[in-house]
């Protein structure tokens, strides 16, 4: 087709393809397409939007003519949205001489776009828009093609190895043009610091045929990471992001908004409160959202480490590095390390306390750990032990040090919060605790911890020797501070970069956090009493169902307490997989923080004296009042997590107690009234047979009477009126209302008749052995001990 016809193509087939910015077209759904249930449409739509497949190839046609699309701002993240309608220009360079302004009768401003641009920025926000469209299985967001379709594109413009594949061109001889820039529409202020394109000098002198093809198309690799951070990671309030800048461009931006506001309103700007909610934006990032900046973060780090290494030889610096080299050196502290690290506060201050929070625990964990990304094998050993962090990573965790230290804060304080009694929950503990105990990375965390803390007297000085080299005329024997303030000034911007200047830094080895950490230890030690309390119930509840209790006739747990919660339908595995999760988590929370053994000792022996002498579970905390017993928060703490429970009974009559589930309604009024009538007949009858001092009166004593519910009934104060009901001798049949009961029966019943057993002789049978049973367990109880009432 001709150019003039693709061009207006070409935005209908971007929308067709990844649905429509409001989410009303739904598109191909690249999001629930797998391989497994469509495995035709999935392998057509990979091949389709291949980087050097027929999509593509239609950009790169578009491109050379310099073609431009329009953006609608209004569907870009709230910071950049808000900032942009207030002619605030955004510091990222992917938006710097792009906005125009409407025409006579035009709604809203637009992002004037090359076609790479406007691709990038649809399939990037593709993942935000279409996170409601409808699923009619169950699919796995990292086998999705969205998810093949950004690693093939992080692969292909970010390639650990080799240079970055130059663009299909019908012209054999030819390349594709790099864009050039414009000159603004409108004057902009920046709200930030402004970074021009790390690779500007390159891209915009260099465009003849026989470049360099990195140095000529280096600028897909920076718009194509720009658009994905922007789209994916910029979605908070623009006050979080003005805190992070320095008090002089903050002031800055506040008079120009006065200025802009005064000017098109005619009014006084509005109040700070006001102003700042304008800024907000309700964002709830996704689990699939999550596992694709996994999976940026951890293709970012490959491509950083797969930096060549700088030659020692003073004649190989003769020649610049070429652009993609220089581009791995700054990709990560540029353009990812600051929207990433407020993403990541957002997720630990908002997100559910369940386990789903693991997608971000993941993530979090994969970006303080770039040394799993480098190309270096670790040495292969019978027996695998812990890696130690090399001491060249120690630049990357002081220049980081917040993403290690107030993010682990962040999460002690949902772990105190979380049933650790979970599987689940458990496993996320252990997984931080085992990263955190890497040999030799708590020492460098603590490091540049020091050097955060140390004393601001060689500050003025620091700023110049930063770039004082020998090449530059600075001299390694100079006077100047030694080598550690340039590590300290560097942790200090780094810190006051990300949080402003007036930030009060808690210490991750300080008296606080450690005490945090004696608190979730604490909690560790009751799951695990936890824990094994239920799987000794579970135990005996399955001891208790055994093929010969169905056959019981008295109801033992009417009167009982249920002892569990619901973690009694996990198994014994998931139980002991709990237990070594815990256990291992604790012995790596005392490698971190060096704790101190007879503490831990204390404490798992006051966790295991949670027994009195009555063998019953201690109370949970509560005080003492007028009224009874008040719970303490630490006490409806531990009975929200099950940790401790109240003994709660029945203090009643038994024969009134309300209809359980496993009972049958009708029978147990029916039985009622039919005991109520035999013990009103008989009851004269019933005492003297239990005054009675032979056997039968030992007999009817052990089962017409319970003298310790008796006399719970008789001083109960529940019980008011104690004369008007008779408290001796009684019959029960409520037991034969029990389903268990009508099924034991019915069982005897069928298996009689296999004998040719009438229904009479077996109700015979059925009384011979209830009385045998009877006097067997009188004989037990009653027979060899004086009896007392």
């Amino acid at each position: 087709f001709s150019f003039k016809e693709l061009h207006g193509i070409f935005p209908w087939l971007v929308e067709s393809i990844f649905g429509s910015l409001d989410g009303i077209i739904v598109g191909w759904n690249l999001r629930c397409l797998q391989g497994r249930t469509n495995p035709t449409e999935y392998s057509v739509a990979l091949d389709f939007l291949d980087p050097s497949g027929p999509m593509m190839k239609l950009v790169y046609k578009l491109q050379a003519e310099e073609y431009r699309y329009d953006f609608p701002v209004s569907y870009l993240p709230g910071p950049v949205k808000a900032s942009i309608q207030e002619q605030v220009l955004p510091e990222c360079s992917l938006y710097h001489n792009k906005v125009q302004f409407p025409s006579s009768g035009g709604l809203g401003l637009n992002l004037a776009l090359n076609p790479f641009e406007y691709y990038m920025f649809y399939f990037a926000i593709s993942l935000i828009t279409q996170k409601n469209s409808p699923v009619t299985h169950h699919v796995s967001p990292s086998n999705s093609a969205y998810f093949i379709l950004v690693d093939t594109y992080l692969k292909c413009f970010l390639p650990t190895e080799g240079s970055v594949l130059p663009p299909p061109s019908s012209n054999p001889g030819g390349a594709i043009p790099s864009p050039t820039p414009r000159s603004p529409a409108v004057p902009f202020t920046s709200y930030g610091m402004h970074h021009t394109s790390l690779l500007k000098r390159h891209v915009a002198h260099q465009p003849s045929v026989n470049a360099d093809p990195a140095s000529q198309e280096i600028w897909r690799s920076e718009t194509l990471l720009q658009i994905f951070v922007e789209m994916w990671l910029h979605h908070y309030s623009l006050e979080m992001y003005q805190k992070m800048q320095s008090p002089h461009v903050k002031l800055e931006v506040l008079h120009y908004r006065l200025s802009i506001s005064s000017k098109h309103h005619g009014s006084p700007a509005q109040s700070s409160y006001q102003a700042l909610h304008a800024y907000q934006e309700s964002f709830k990032p996704t689990e699939e959202h999550v596992l694709v900046v996994r999976l940026l973060v951890k293709h970012l780090h490959a491509f950083s480490n797969s930096l060549k290494p700088e030659p020692l030889s003073p004649s190989a610096h003769s020649h610049t590095a070429s652009p993609l080299e220089e581009f791995k050196r700054v990709v990560i502290p540029r353009f990812v390390q600051e929207k990433l690290y407020i993403f990541l506060q957002h997720c630990f201050g908002h997100w559910p306390l369940d386990a789903s929070f693991r997608a971000v625990l993941e993530m979090w964990l994969s970006y303080l750990q770039p040394w799993r990304y480098a190309p270096e094998k670790p040495p292969q050993s019978a027996e695998p032990l812990p890696r130690s962090v090399s001491e060249k990573w120690a630049a990357f965790i002081q220049e980081n040090l917040l993403m290690y230290t107030k993010l682990f804060v962040g999460f002690l304080n949902r772990a105190l919060r979380t049933d650790l009694v979970s599987p689940k929950n458990a496993l996320m503990v252990f997984r931080v605790a085992k990263v955190f105990a890497q040999p030799n990375l708590a020492e460098m965390i603590l490091k540049g911890e020091q050097l955060f803390l140390e004393p601001e007297l060689v500050i003025p000085h620091r700023q110049h020797r930063l770039f004082m080299t020998p090449t530059l005329g600075g001299s390694f024997f100079s006077s100047w501070p030694p080598t550690i303030t340039d590590a300290s000034f560097k942790v200090k911007s780094h810190v006051y970069s990300l949080e402003g200047q007036d930030f009060q830094y808690k210490q991750m080895f300080g008296t606080e956090v450690r005490n945090l950490v004696l608190k979730l230890a604490q909690l560790i030690c009751q799951a695990q009493q936890t824990a094994k309390s239920i799987s000794d119930h579970s135990a005996e509840t399955m001891a208790s169902q055994s093929f010969f209790s169905w056959f019981r006739f008295t109801p033992s747990e009417m009167n009982g307490s249920y002892t569990g919660n619901d973690l009694d339908e996990i198994g014994q595995d998931s139980i002991k997989k709990t237990d070594e999760y815990l256990e291992k988590a604790l012995e790596y929370l005392c490698q971190i923080f060096k704790l101190n053994e007879a503490q831990l000792t204390q404490m798992m022996m006051k966790c295991g004296t949670a027994q009195d002498e009555n063998g019953k579970k201690q109370l949970p905390d509560c005080i003492e009042s007028e009224d009874g017993l008040i719970l303490t928060p630490l006490g409806r703490y531990q009975i929200i997590n099950g940790l401790r429970r109240f003994e709660v009974q029945y203090q009643g009559d038994t024969e009134l107690q309300p209809i359980r589930s496993y009972e049958n309604a009708t029978l147990v009024r029916l039985l009622f009234r039919l005991s109520s009538a035999l013990n009103e007949r008989f009851a004269d009858q019933m005492d003297v047979l239990c005054s009675r001092e032979d056997f039968v009166g030992r007999l009817c004593r052990y089962h017409l009477t319970n003298p310790h519910l008796v006399q719970k009934i008789r001083y109960s104060p529940v019980v008011k009126d104690r004369t008007s009901q008779h408290w001796g001798p009684r019959i029960s049949l409520r037991f034969l209302a029990s389903y268990r009961t009508l099924i034991s029966l019915l069982m005897i019943y069928f298996i009689a008749s296999w004998f040719y057993i009438g229904p009479v002789g077996c109700t015979f049978i059925i009384l011979i052995g209830y009385f045998l049973y009877a006097v067997i367990m009188t004989f037990f109880f009653e027979g060899w001990k004086p009896h007392e009432h």
